[in-house]
């Protein structure tokens, strides 16, 4: 008996970068050459840096990660939970810029 059954190999692309944070104390860090990005809860620095290589064409130096827990907060007297994130400081070489346009 063969089995008629073709598989299918499906490969779902998987968010590394969720988006760039731009906030007043990113900005400034803009100008000394660091970036900061929300990234996905289970990425790598090694998944980061290839990402920023292949979305913004240039090449990491260094990558700090930063987490922000989880809290419970109360908005108009019923509680409820703000998410945690997963920041990304990316820094680039002199010379090298990424913009957000």
């Amino acid at each position: 008996m063969t089995d008629n059954k073709k598989t299918q190999n499906i490969s779902v692309q998987k968010t590394i970068i969720v988006k760039p944070r731009i906030t007043e104390k990113t900005a400034l860090l803009s100008d000394k050459n660091v970036y900061t990005f929300q990234v996905a809860q289970d990425a790598t620095k090694n998944e980061i840096s290839k990402e920023i290589e292949r979305i913004y064409k240039v090449k990491p130096a260094k990558i700090n990660i930063a987490k922000t827990a989880a809290k419970i907060v109360f908005v108009r007297g019923r509680k409820g939970k703000k998410a945690g994130i997963k920041k990304a400081y990316v820094y680039l070489k002199k010379g090298d810029k990424i913009s957000f346009v």
